[in-house]
């Protein structure tokens, strides 16, 4: 199970909290597609890698963080594609995650109604009950020819890969799925500047190992300071060039920590927000023949084997904590 299909239960009045539920599944991954008014799809392959957890167990983490954030619970449905978790939500409620595992697909859809699926409508329902084909498992085990016939030849062949289980769907990224973001509070407001060096230097390492396992890199790094009295200030940068490069992010947000001047600020928390975002195979780096650089690279791809054979927290100390 990868894909999750999340539906926020927002009241009117915490629509507009919408967005800040949205950027929580970015915490996650950047492959997040929004199902407006109050839903998303998220792919969590990277996720569980990177995480060491399935997504199920993610699921639990992004309905504690929306609920201790903003107030609000979540009814989450998981499959092995995106049709399938949405199926799965229909199941779901607050509190508890419905799952659909990849080896018992066939059973958990054979007795749904053939509305269970997205886009099957109430016409195309009543064309099939017509014929007896009421459930889904009776749909798969009808003759193709036979759905062609009552339906049309695509839609008919796309309904019994459906009803038999085959999902090829997959999760669009949108507009709110273009960045990535990490945050770092402190227990108390921190004037120390070494420490608020040092919450950047794991936000960045955090972001970079992130990328890196989705295959992605940003073009554009924001770093965003929230102080005591509850303001924030907030810095982007552009990037030399795209990257996922730990070393490359430590230095733009060293650059932008330093170009605020703070004195002596009682900070609260530090986040980072890597974003425009792209394939990494579609980004060219520029070789610098320095062995500094290629060293750390090498450190790099060892720490990240590391991370996804036994997870991120030695590295990245309470980054999942609710």
């Amino acid at each position: 199970m990868t894909i999750l299909c999340v539906r926020f239960q927002l009241p009117p009045m915490y629509e507009a909290a919408l967005p800040g539920l949205l950027g929580l599944l970015e915490e996650f991954t950047p492959v997040v597609e929004a199902l407006p008014p109050d839903g998303a799809l998220a792919d969590l392959r990277g996720a569980e890698r990177y995480f060491g957890r399935d997504a199920v167990q993610l699921a639990s983490v992004i309905r504690v963080r929306a609920l201790a954030r903003y107030g609000v619970d979540c009814a989450i449905g998981a499959g092995p594609g995106p049709m399938l978790a949405r199926v799965a939500l229909r199941e779901a409620r607050p509190g508890v995650t419905r799952a659909v595992p990849a080896d018992a697909v066939a059973e958990f859809l054979a007795g749904k109604p053939v509305t269970a699926l997205p886009g099957v409508g109430a016409a195309t329902a009543r064309t099939l009950d017509e014929y007896g084909l009421d459930t889904l498992g009776r749909v798969a085990a009808a003759p193709l020819s036979t759905l062609q016939r009552l339906i049309g030849a695509r839609a008919g062949r796309e309904l019994r890969e459906k009803a038999s289980g085959i999902d090829r769907g997959r999760v669009v990224p949108n507009a709110v799925s273009r960045s990535l973001v990490t945050e770092r509070t402190f227990s108390l407001d921190e004037l120390d500047p070494g420490r608020h060096r040092r919450a950047l230097l794991s936000a960045t390492e955090e972001i970079g190992a992130r990328l890196r396992a989705v295959e992605k890199v940003c073009r554009t790094l924001t770093l965003t300071v929230r102080y005591a009295d509850r303001s924030a200030t907030t810095r982007s940068r552009a990037l030399r060039e795209p990257t996922a490069h730990s070393a490359a992010l430590t230095r733009t947000a060293y650059g932008m920590y330093e170009a605020l001047g703070l004195q002596r600020a009682r900070v609260r928390a530090l986040a980072l927000r890597a974003e425009d975002l792209t394939p990494a195979d579609r980004a060219a780096h520029q070789l610098t023949f320095d062995p500094v650089d290629e060293k750390t690279r090498r450190l790099e791809e060892t720490a990240d084997r590391a991370r996804a054979r036994f997870g991120p927290h030695a590295a990245f100390p309470g980054t999942l904590a609710a």
